[in-house]
């Protein structure tokens, strides 16, 4: 193939994502906290579409910690963790994530991304059997696909296809996948009944708990057999990934994950900004921040379990009438469309925060009314 060729190859694969209506592109939001505005159009919107749950990113005490490192260590860590990239502010905030998540041990990731590529890369060899949810995230998805392991993929929190699955799988090595909370639909896992078939199947347990910022909660009790991963640019509001649980696994990480070996330290900036931020949401003021978020989620749908709601529209031509109905409204609420979400099922996706208010809150439950989507 030619240049030339390779050139109109990519302009083929470019005009059908034209011709099929899906075209993406980065839309530029000037805000700090949920109220910017769009440069684009000079619209001044209020987002619901972020996943910064407390509101973290603005603390005062988050913002001074990325200073302070900034100050001391510069703006990179300049190598790898293994190589001369690794500062006291990595190995603080792996402790302080292996007590939160009251786990032995943690090992901190670039992205939670970077967490699960490595986990399954690390973790799941030829001849072990996968078992992921059909609605786990991309991520965890992709980790599974690249690692040399046998996947099978069962319906949505079905525990009776998991069970056969892991039954039938004869003398192979298992390991099950499932988030905690799932991104799109905002349900959450069956977390007691997935610990006690891993347990019953000698399986081992990886729980994603990206979005978990009001739990599910997973108590300690037999936590050998969890490997729990995670995310500091949610809740956490910074940026990076981690890994938490029996040491013998994250010292195996540390030694065999791709992602963490290959790639640049994450910035002490960023990684001194997540120790404050952990502080916080450990605190009594983090305990605030989810009562706030939880009356947030009680204006809205009452009862759902997470920040993230999903409403339901169908057609991909629904979903994005509605997002745009909702933006000349000043409320940004993004369409989510195929491929993230299966055809027939397109959906606005309302991620809420500590940090609205309540009459931000009101204002879109209104609007909802108004548009026929409550």
């Amino acid at each position: 193939m030619t240049l030339r060729e390779w050139s109109e190859w990519a302009q083929r694969e470019t005009d059908a994502i034209h011709e099929s209506g899906r075209w993406r592109a980065p839309r530029s939001f000037d805000a700090s906290g949920p109220q910017g505005t769009l440069t684009e159009s000079g619209a001044s919107v209020i987002s619901f579409a972020s996943n910064d749950y407390l509101g973290l990113t603005q603390h005062p005490d988050v913002i001074n910690a990325a200073h302070t490192a900034l100050d001391r260590w510069g703006a990179g860590s300049g190598s790898a963790r293994l190589i001369v990239g690794s500062r006291p502010v990595h190995e603080e905030l792996e402790e302080a994530l292996a007590q939160w998540r009251n786990a032995e041990s943690a090992v901190l990731f670039p992205t939670g991304f970077a967490a699960n590529l490595g986990v399954f890369g690390a973790l799941a060899s030829k001849g072990t059997l996968i078992c992921s949810d059909e609605l786990n995230h991309a991520s965890i998805i992709d980790g599974t696909r690249l690692s040399p392991a046998d996947v099978s993929i069962f319906p949505h929190k079905d525990l009776s296809a998991l069970g056969k699955f892991l039954a039938e799988r004869g003398e192979r090595r298992a390991i099950v996948v499932s988030d905690t909370v799932f991104s799109m639909d905002g349900d959450i896992a069956d977390v007691d009944d997935l610990r006690a078939i891993c347990h019953e199947h000698s399986a081992l347990l990886v729980l994603d708990e990206a979005h978990a910022a009001l739990g599910p909660h997973i108590s300690p009790e037999r936590d050998d057999e969890i490997i729990r991963v995670g995310t500091l640019s949610k809740a956490v509001g910074v940026v990076g990934g981690f890994v938490a649980g029996p040491r013998i696994f994250t010292d195996l990480l540390i030694n065999r994950a791709r992602s963490y070996i290959f790639t640049t330290a994450p910035s002490p900036a960023d990684t001194a900004a997540a120790v404050a931020s952990i502080g916080i949401i450990q605190s009594s003021e983090g305990d605030e921040l989810r009562a706030e978020l939880r009356r947030n989620i009680e204006i809205l749908r009452p009862g759902h379990p997470s920040p993230i709601i999903p409403i339901m529209c169908g057609t991909e031509s629904r979903a994005l009438e509605a997002s745009a109905a909702l933006l000349k409204r000043g409320m940004l609420v993004p369409a989510i469309r195929p491929p993230t979400v299966a055809p027939g099922t397109s959906r606005l996706r309302v991620a809420l925060s500590a940090s609205h208010t309540t009459k931000h809150v009101e204002s879109l439950r209104d609007a909802l009314i108004e548009l026929g989507l409550s």
